[in-house]
Protein backbone atom coordinates (compact mmCIF):
# COMPACT_ATOMS: atom_id res chain seq x y z
CA UNK A 1 0.00 0.00 0.00
CA UNK A 2 1.07 3.53 -0.77
CA UNK A 3 -0.23 6.60 1.01
CA UNK A 4 0.14 10.20 -0.08
CA UNK A 5 -0.30 13.12 2.29
CA UNK A 6 -0.80 16.54 0.69
CA UNK A 7 -0.75 19.97 2.26
CA UNK A 8 -0.43 23.62 1.36
CA UNK A 9 -3.58 24.53 -0.52
CA UNK A 10 -5.69 27.54 0.32
CA UNK A 11 -7.06 30.88 -0.79
CA UNK A 12 -4.73 33.48 -2.29
CA UNK A 13 -5.10 36.66 -4.28
CA UNK A 14 -4.03 36.81 -7.91
CA UNK A 15 -0.30 37.38 -8.14
CA UNK A 16 0.33 35.57 -4.88
CA UNK A 17 2.17 32.35 -4.12
CA UNK A 18 1.47 28.99 -2.55
CA UNK A 19 3.61 25.92 -1.92
CA UNK A 20 2.10 22.47 -2.08
CA UNK A 21 3.76 19.50 -0.38
CA UNK A 22 3.20 15.79 -0.82
CA UNK A 23 4.82 12.98 1.13
CA UNK A 24 4.61 9.34 0.05
CA UNK A 25 4.77 6.50 2.55
CA UNK A 26 4.26 2.74 2.60
CA UNK A 27 5.59 0.46 -0.15
CA UNK A 28 7.46 3.19 -2.01
CA UNK A 29 10.35 1.26 -3.48
CA UNK A 30 11.60 2.42 -6.86
CA UNK A 31 9.61 5.60 -7.44
CA UNK A 32 9.51 6.26 -11.18
CA UNK A 33 7.96 9.71 -10.94
CA UNK A 34 6.00 12.06 -8.71
CA UNK A 35 3.95 15.03 -9.67
CA UNK A 36 0.78 17.04 -9.58
CA UNK A 37 -2.42 17.07 -11.57
CA UNK A 38 -5.24 19.53 -11.17
CA UNK A 39 -8.94 19.48 -11.90
CA UNK A 40 -11.08 22.59 -12.13
CA UNK A 41 -14.84 22.37 -11.84
CA UNK A 42 -16.31 20.99 -15.06
CA UNK A 43 -12.91 20.22 -16.55
CA UNK A 44 -10.84 17.10 -17.00
CA UNK A 45 -7.89 16.39 -14.78
CA UNK A 46 -4.69 17.77 -16.32
CA UNK A 47 -1.02 17.30 -15.62
CA UNK A 48 0.56 20.34 -13.99
CA UNK A 49 4.12 19.15 -13.38
CA UNK A 50 6.05 15.99 -12.78
CA UNK A 51 9.56 14.98 -11.77
CA UNK A 52 11.07 11.62 -12.62
CA UNK A 53 13.25 9.41 -10.48
CA UNK A 54 16.21 10.79 -12.38
CA UNK A 55 15.21 14.39 -11.68
CA UNK A 56 13.84 15.37 -15.09
CA UNK A 57 10.90 17.73 -14.97
CA UNK A 58 7.92 18.47 -17.20
CA UNK A 59 5.39 21.27 -16.94
CA UNK A 60 2.10 22.17 -18.53
CA UNK A 61 2.56 25.12 -20.89
CA UNK A 62 0.12 27.15 -18.80
CA UNK A 63 2.37 27.05 -15.72
CA UNK A 64 5.86 27.22 -17.23
CA UNK A 65 7.90 30.00 -15.69
CA UNK A 66 5.51 30.32 -12.74
CA UNK A 67 5.50 26.89 -11.06
CA UNK A 68 8.49 24.87 -9.92
CA UNK A 69 8.43 21.21 -8.92
CA UNK A 70 11.14 19.78 -6.67
CA UNK A 71 11.86 16.79 -4.46
CA UNK A 72 12.95 16.52 -0.88
CA UNK A 73 16.25 14.95 0.06
CA UNK A 74 14.55 11.67 0.94
CA UNK A 75 13.05 11.51 -2.60
CA UNK A 76 9.64 10.50 -1.22
CA UNK A 77 8.45 14.09 -0.95
CA UNK A 78 7.55 16.43 -3.77
CA UNK A 79 6.87 20.15 -3.66
CA UNK A 80 5.11 22.50 -6.05
CA UNK A 81 6.05 26.14 -5.66
CA UNK A 82 3.37 28.21 -7.37
CA UNK A 83 4.12 31.88 -8.04
CA UNK A 84 2.24 34.59 -9.93
CA UNK A 85 -0.99 32.70 -9.40
CA UNK A 86 -3.93 33.47 -11.66
CA UNK A 87 -7.65 32.89 -11.15
CA UNK A 88 -7.49 30.19 -13.83
CA UNK A 89 -5.15 28.21 -11.57
CA UNK A 90 -8.11 27.61 -9.26
CA UNK A 91 -8.60 23.85 -8.99
CA UNK A 92 -8.24 20.81 -6.80
CA UNK A 93 -4.60 19.73 -6.98
CA UNK A 94 -3.79 16.04 -6.72
CA UNK A 95 -0.41 14.57 -5.95
CA UNK A 96 0.53 11.29 -7.58
CA UNK A 97 3.38 8.82 -7.45
CA UNK A 98 4.27 6.27 -10.13
CA UNK A 99 5.77 3.07 -8.78
CA UNK A 100 6.52 0.09 -11.04
CA UNK A 101 3.98 1.31 -13.58
CA UNK A 102 1.17 1.88 -11.10
CA UNK A 103 -0.12 5.34 -10.25
CA UNK A 104 -1.24 6.25 -6.73
CA UNK A 105 -3.18 9.38 -5.87
CA UNK A 106 -3.54 11.72 -2.96
CA UNK A 107 -6.88 13.04 -1.72
CA UNK A 108 -6.39 16.44 -3.30
CA UNK A 109 -5.96 19.93 -1.92
CA UNK A 110 -7.96 22.94 -3.04
CA UNK A 111 -6.26 26.02 -4.45
CA UNK A 112 -8.45 29.06 -4.97
CA UNK A 113 -7.09 32.23 -6.55
CA UNK A 114 -9.24 35.34 -6.24
CA UNK A 115 -9.09 38.17 -8.75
Amino acid sequence: QVQLAESGGGLVQAGGSLRLSCAASGSIFDINAMGWYRQAAGNQRELVARITGGGSTNYADSVKGRFTISRGNAKNTVYLQMNSLKPEDTAAYYCYVLILGRQYWGQGTQVTVSS
